[in-house]
């Protein structure tokens, strides 16, 4: 099984740029299952029911939030009735939504994702690593084939969890710090492991903001609006194939489209 694991979507160039895209790669590598962390879809905070629903129309089977998951409120309903939509499961049992996602792939396995916070730089949540104790044992008699997003500002935190949940779950993928970085691996059991995938929206940006609003701001202390940049979309993730009989992944590979591609290299 082969599944492409999409980073933070930032604002509306970022949702455009996966409607585009997404389509056409899911052809040209075979893709079976698509996860999405879409906590920054609405104007970088948040997602809305109607940006929720263009990205599964354009493909996208899971989604998952972090710790912007309620800026936009009209998602609550959408989190309480859609199974193929997750809060982070280590915020209290009261918050709404779903503490995972399931879907069926396109070559039949069943799949699950969960999004955890960590704790490092970030507001106070529960146990991540017990809370992903809870969940697999919700999942132990619906699927071997489970990723983990992990949604976090520390290395460390990222690092710890993998090695927690080695030989336990199909993945472990970082988010949150919108830059892809280079240490994809497989760990021992199967694990297939990244700190971060990256982020899919405009790179000519501060993660995504404005440059022109982020750094005189950074530079006065006079604040301004940091809107949502527009040029140099890209879509940014990685592709991890999975053992559909035993959940345990054998590949792992960073995907990085451009603009470029689809104009040049994707024409059909």
């Amino acid at each position: 099984m082969r599944v492409l694991f999409i980073g933070d979507i930032v604002g509306l160039p970022g949702v455009t740029f996966v409607r585009r895209a997404l389509p056409v790669l899911r052809v040209r590598e075979g893709l079976d299952l698509v996860i999405a962390n879409a906590e920054n879809a609405a104007n970088g905070s948040g997602l809305t029911p109607n940006l929720y629903r263009r990205l599964r129309e354009a493909g996208v089977d899971l989604v998952t939030l972090g710790d912007h998951v309620y800026k936009k409120a009209e998602i609550i309903a959408t989190l309480e009735k859609d199974e193929h939509i997750c809060k982070p499961a280590n915020f209290p049992p009261d918050a709404p939504g779903r503490t995972f996602a399931v879907a069926t792939a396109r070559d039949g396995t069943a799949a699950a994702v969960m999004c955890l916070l960590g704790r490092t730089f970030m507001r106070p949540v529960d146990c991540p690593f017990r809370a992903a104790d809870r969940v697999l044992a919700a999942l132990t008699e619906q699927t071997r084939c489970i990723v983990v997003d992990i949604h976090a500002e520390a290395t460390a935190d990222k690092y710890l969890l993998g090695h927690y949940l080695k030989g336990r779950v199909s993945a472990v993928l970082g988010t949150h710090t919108h830059v892809p970085t280079a240490d994809e691996q497989i760990l021992a059991g199967g694990t297939a492991f990244i700190s971060d995938v990256g982020m899919t929206g405009p790179y000519d940006s501060i993660l995504g903001r404005r440059i022109d609003r982020v750094l005189p701001t950074t530079l006065t202390f006079v604040p301004s609006a940091f809107e949502v940049a527009t040029n140099d979309p890209r879509l940014a993730g990685v592709i991890v194939d999975i053992d559909p009989a035993t959940g345990q992944s054998s590949a792992i590979r960073r995907v990085m489209v451009t603009e470029a591609d689809i104009v040049t290299n994707w024409e059909v």
